[in-house]
């Protein structure tokens, strides 16, 4: 059994999985209010199920790339549970559980995926995954213009998704085999589907030493001045 937790973006997840079956899961659409819902969601699961954490096997998490505050707030309440009912860690990269999600749609059986996270102007975090479900572009901050992808393009289907692609559509809609689809986000769902796999693998994270996989380092806007907001 596993509690598996998403917070890099936006959306607040949670979600149960007993040997990759879904048994429940909560998520929360509220900008900027992961530090005070997470442990919210966390607790009503724990209500509607009856749940005594201490039957978790493994704690999973969403571990980027992302937002800063986002992903350190999952990742350190992850730990903070693991240390705790003395669990293994199990870390999942955001964009490839956002992929894992278009490919149960079976939508175009030979098409690549490129999930993509916004970052700062025409900038994406992407990576490229093939039919097979298997990562051939890893994760990198990319800036995207028209030529990005054209020689892929020239020989595959590409899915192109997630809140990063709208912004690069404009800029990639001029080939035939770009696809494009809306509204798929991270969800803890597809975090606790992957982390049955890399349980099974006894592919686990140490603890003391797991940080977020920030991709960038964090920059911080400047704040404004009370008597002068410009």
């Amino acid at each position: 059994m596993i509690l598996s937790i998403e917070t890099a973006t936006d959306v607040c997840s949670v979600a149960l999985h007993q040997e990759g079956a879904l048994l429940a899961s909560f998520s929360l659409h509220l900008p900027q209010a992961h530090g005070k819902h997470l442990a919210s969601l966390i607790d009503k699961m724990k209500q509607e199920l009856s749940l005594d954490l201490k039957q978790l096997n493994a704690i999973a998490v969403s571990k980027g790339p992302g937002s800063y505050t986002g992903l350190r707030i999952g990742v350190a309440t992850a730990k903070g549970l693991c240390y705790v009912l003395q669990k293994p860690l199990i870390a999942v990269n955001t964009l490839e559980a956002m992929a894992h999600r278009v490919q149960q749609l079976k939508l175009i059986k030979e098409a690549w995926m490129c999930p993509m996270m916004d970052a700062r102007r025409m900038e994406v975090y992407c990576m490229l995954i093939d039919e097979q479900g298997k990562v051939q572009m890893p994760t990198e901050a990319k800036i995207i213009d028209q030529n990005s992808f054209g020689e892929l393009l020239s020989t595959k289907y590409v899915i192109f998704f997630g809140n990063g692609m709208p912004k690069c559509r404009p800029l990639l809609e001029a080939h035939e085999r770009a696809l494009f689809m809306e509204h798929i986000i991270p969800h803890a769902e597809d975090v606790g589907a992957l982390a049955w796999q890399r349980f099974q693998e006894g592919a686990f994270e140490d603890i003391a030493y797991f940080e977020p996989f920030y991709l960038k380092d964090f920059i911080a806007g400047k704040p404004k001045s009370k008597l002068n907001p410009q």
